[in-house]
């Protein structure tokens, strides 16, 4: 029988997708000591299966110091991991379908002011000179110019990668069955491979955070979202932009190669807890809004589809900061399909909170305090 192999760490993270592996890598830069226990592989899950949008535009006001702090660590992106990971700021356009489209993208663009972003209102004859490739349905949209692109198949790992090359101690394939805390330190067991002692602990498990919340008395209503996505042949390229529609719909991307990724249109479908694909009527409803949008991808074929797992919160806000219940926890999930460009913010403050106590980013409207009204309770010891 192998012997169990038994660490000492100042933090233990449970979760390697970008948040996760981002918080790693910044906890190693300031010098502290991390273990991290990933069930699969790191950046797998929906991390490494989203879109790829790396936007600002469109997010919550709530949102964007998170997504500003975000936007420069995309910025020096290579020399954080070691790899650019495909990341172009090649553009955000949203697209409008009607005048009240148009009003609600002004709007936006009022209230995001104190965020520079440079959105830019594009309509009528500008649109048409600008993007002869969309379709007539198109009445007009919001360009944020810095916003981009990246490919997460790349950039999520390279993160986990970069925080072992800082000295993080990463381990794959070690799901967490058994967690513990006896006032002061945490006690986190992989079967009979690894038992994980550590001061802090952060719960970066994604789709699958629920339950260590709840553990530790701070249930929240975290579901299981599925999105259905697809990429096509290799088309002429055409279109620099990465696009999303206005009040929701799908949104598409051109790689280099001439591929477009797309999503959006329904959900995909879990096949168990682990695992999901995309729902044939998710896809074709996908067709049929990315042709009346991109005409050109009328003759196109999927070469194919996927799904993924990711966390939705009934408010579409993550939580991101302190327990509530348990000094040392501290929660970062819930990022609602739109974790991606964030996520690395976000293991930066995670970082923040470990050391200091406190974030130099403001994260007030992700404390998990929002879904319990009364009084915090110590919760029944693990």
């Amino acid at each position: 029988m192998t012997q169990r192999k038994t660490l000492h760490t100042d933090v233990a993270i449970i979760g390697g997708g970008i948040v996760g592996a981002s918080a790693a890598l910044a906890l190693r830069q300031m010098g502290i000591g991390v273990v991290l226990l990933e069930r699969d592989l790191c950046g797998s899950r929906s991390s490494g299966v989203n879109y790829g949008g790396v936007r600002r535009q469109g997010r919550p006001v709530s949102q964007l110091p998170l997504a500003q702090r975000a936007h420069g660590i995309w910025g020096r992106l290579r020399e954080t991991i070691g790899t650019d990971g495909e990341y172009l700021r090649s553009g955000h356009f949203k697209i409008a379908r009607s005048e009240a489209d148009m009003a609600s993208l002004e709007r936006y663009r009022a209230h995001s002011r104190d965020f520079d972003l440079g959105l830019e209102l594009i309509s009528d004859a500008r649109l048409r000179e600008r993007c002869p490739w969309l379709g007539a349905r198109a009445v007009g949209g919001s360009l944020c110019a810095e916003d981009g692109q990246a490919n997460p198949r790349l950039v999520s790992p390279a993160f986990a990668l970069a925080a072992e090359r800082a000295g993080a101690q990463i381990f794959e394939r070690h799901p967490v069955d058994e967690l513990a805390h006896d006032g002061s330190r945490f006690m986190l067991r992989s079967g009979n491979a690894l038992e994980v002692h550590a001061t802090a602990l952060l719960n970066c498990a994604g789709a699958w955070s629920g339950p260590i919340a709840a553990q530790f008395g701070e249930a929240v209503p975290l579901q299981s979202g599925h999105p259905a996505m697809a990429v096509t042949e290799p088309l002429p390229f055409f279109m620099n932009w990465s696009l999303g529609v206005e009040g929701g719909g799908i949104y598409c991307r051109q790689v280099e190669r001439g591929n477009l990724v797309l999503g959006g249109g329904g959900a995909g479908v879990a096949l168990d807890a682990d695992r999901a694909r995309s729902d044939r009527d998710a896809i074709a409803s996908l067709s049929a809004q990315a042709i009346e949008l991109l005409p050109a991808l009328r003759h196109a074929h999927f070469i194919r589809t996927w799904s993924g797992t990711e966390g939705y919160l009934p408010d579409r806000q993550p939580v991101l900061g302190p327990s509530r219940t348990t000094p040392g926890l501290f929660h970062g999930f819930g990022f609602s399909g739109a974790g991606f460009q964030i996520g690395p913010a976000a293991g930066e403050v995670l970082g923040e909170l470990v050391r200091d106590g406190r974030s130099s980013t403001p994260i007030e409207a992700f404390s998990i305090e929002r879904f319990f009204a009364e009084e915090p309770t110590t919760p029944t010891p693990p």
